[in-house]
């Protein structure tokens, strides 16, 4: 063939191919351009939604828990930041973080844990993305973990409550749970407040787990609130060491102490023994949590008579000078007995309360109706809550309105039998004696609003009990040690009988309650001590020294004046020459 012949030759072959691929090009860009189409403007939701599943992540803002301080201020309960140590599974796998043995020996050793309990925790399920290895550790341990850097094993940023004064205070402030919600004492009672609202706000996130968008707030952050105590913190450090220091002397079973502010109801001090550090719970009894100035009830014994007296002065039927016969020292009443350790013969009124003459609150009891020595008793809080607003905070027992009383019953129930109460319902009902009988409810949050006070007998009639307590803590009273230099204190002793089954037991109840300054008075302590052991367990011997020594430091911390001059004073002001007048 030709030159000029094979020229003329046309390759129709490799124009349909190439007329093929053209149209296939276009058919598969068409084809792309109706699918992208379809997504974007038809039909985008599905693939949005899957995109928005892989990106958008709603994150929370923590609030660290409201603080708790006393009412000067000092800090009881804080919120401190720690970290918590969690894992992976999946990326922890998929990384090969099960194979270096040596960085999981370290991190078990570092965490306290067994090596393969940590590794099973992994690898029992590959699908989990998070999982705890221990909670709230400290900043050592945070380093050393994240110095191992394990794939999978990160830190979590999260907050550890602490309690500055640890057993001091632990029955009033309570505990929270690793959580962070309050269990006990007023982090329960006040969560809500303590706690507050954290944040809530949408973000898209990139692969690496970095935010690259916010999408706005969900929800407003709502900071907690603080809470401040009308706690001294002085006076509550002081009243739990003299508690601890008679109950370990005493070997007794547990004891309590209740500071009040007469004018107020504020309570100033509130401690219990047996307590518990709530920093440390490892070796937490049960028994040890309860706050036993508001859950224990117990027999107040003589510290009754006061409130008796009240009742026999309110019912008209005697004068503060007149005087009682109580010979031959004894009586029967329904075939059992009351009587004293003596026979007192004739006494005044005062005696009855300075010797703790049960013969003669009885008779006084007895000469006025029952109606008005319960309503005395009920009108000073026993058998009802004291205001305080404490979770578990028994009402007491006190059958008031009971139909039938026997003359025994009543007798008793006029020095403290028959009946069973807190330790701060007795705090109560001295700070209303101390108040002029202006009945206040007992208060534990500052600034918390509470129910008015209330006039419940004439501010006469509590003053002349007053000065009848007195005598009490004069030589000759039977609670001599209850004395405090320098202030004038009106108290009473009580030592009560336990009651088992069937009767009454071996086991004692010792407890002193009173206030000071009588000229002025400002506080009403309570001091009860359950269970002492040994030959020593009277009211006299076992509670008023330790009323003593939280009265008089009280007051000093206080600084409430003086208002009785001793001869132990006049000494030391003649010797600073300090002028008298």
């Amino acid at each position: 063939m030709s030159k000029h012949a094979r020229n003329r030759i046309k390759p129709g072959v490799i124009n349909w191919r190439h007329l093929f691929a053209i149209a296939l090009m276009g058919a598969v860009f068409a084809a792309l351009v109706l699918r992208a189409a379809y997504i974007q403007v038809i039909s985008p939701d599905r693939l949005r939604q899957q995109g928005d599943l892989r990106s958008l992540r709603v994150t929370s803002t923590q609030m660290p828990r409201g603080e708790i301080t006393d009412r000067n201020g000092e800090e009881l309960a804080i919120s401190v930041p720690v970290d918590a140590i969690f894992a992976d599974p999946k990326v922890v796998l998929e990384k090969g973080g099960l194979a270096d043995k040596r960085r999981w020996q370290a991190l078990a050793q570092v965490l306290g844990a067994n090596e393969k309990e940590l590794m099973n925790k992994i690898s029992s399920d590959p699908t989990r993305r998070f999982v705890y290895l221990q909670r709230q550790v400290t900043p050592a341990m945070a380093h050393y973990v994240k110095e191992l850097k394990i794939p999978g094993i990160g830190l979590r940023r999260e907050s550890k409550r602490y309690y500055p004064t640890g057993e001091v205070d632990a029955h009033l402030i309570g505990f929270t749970s690793i959580d962070d919600h309050g269990l006990e004492g007023i982090e329960r009672t006040y969560d809500d407040l303590l706690t507050g609202q954290p944040g809530k706000r949408r973000v898209r996130k990139d692969g690496l787990g970095r935010v690259v968008e916010s999408l706005g707030t969900l929800q407003v952050a709502e900071k907690p609130k603080n809470i401040q105590l009308t706690i001294d913190q002085r006076v509550q450090s002081l009243a739990y060491r003299e508690l601890k220091k008679a109950v370990d002397y005493f070997d007794a079973t547990s004891g309590s102490v209740v500071v009040v502010d007469v004018h107020s109801g504020e309570v100033l001090a509130m401690a219990s023994v047996p307590s518990y550090n709530p920093n440390n719970r490892a070796t937490l009894k049960p028994y040890e949590l309860r706050n036993r100035a508001i859950t224990d009830v117990f027999e107040p014994g003589s510290t009754c008579k006061p409130l008796a007296m009240v009742a026999a002065l309110e019912a008209g039927i005697v004068k503060p000078g007149d005087k009682v016969d109580t010979n031959p020292g004894w009586m029967r009443l329904g075939g059992r007995l009351v009587s004293d350790e003596h026979d007192l013969g004739i006494i005044p009124l005062s005696t009855i309360l300075q010797k703790s003459s049960n013969m003669g609150i009885a008779k006084l009891a007895l000469s006025i109706s029952k109606e008005q020595l319960l309503g005395t008793y009920t009108k000073f809080g026993f058998g009802s809550p004291t205001g305080i607003d404490l979770v578990g905070e028994s009402d007491g027992i006190f059958h008031y309105d009971r139909p039938r009383w026997s003359d025994f019953e009543l007798a008793t129930l006029a020095f403290g039998y028959s009946i069973s109460v807190t330790p701060a319902q007795l705090a109560r009902a001295y700070a209303t004696l101390g108040n002029d009988g202006l009945a206040n409810p007992l208060t534990i949050i500052k600034g918390m609003p509470h129910l008015p006070a209330e006039q419940i007998i004439k501010p006469k009639t509590a003053r002349e009990v007053l000065h009848m307590m007195e005598s009490v803590v004069a030589p000759g009273g039977t609670g001599v040690r209850a004395a405090v230099p320098g202030y004038r204190v009106a108290g009473k002793t009580g030592t009560a009988r336990k009651a088992v089954a069937g009767g009454y037991g071996n086991q004692y109840v010792a407890s002193f309650a009173g206030v000071a300054p009588v000229s002025n008075p400002q506080l009403a302590v309570v001091v009860m001590i359950n269970e002492p052991q040994g030959d020593q367990y009277y009211g006299s011997q076992v509670a008023a020294p330790v009323f003593s020594s939280v009265m008089g430091g009280a007051l000093s911390l206080l600084n409430v004046m003086p208002d009785a001059i001793t001869p132990d004073m006049r000494v030391a002001a003649v010797d600073k020459e300090v002028p008298r007048g």
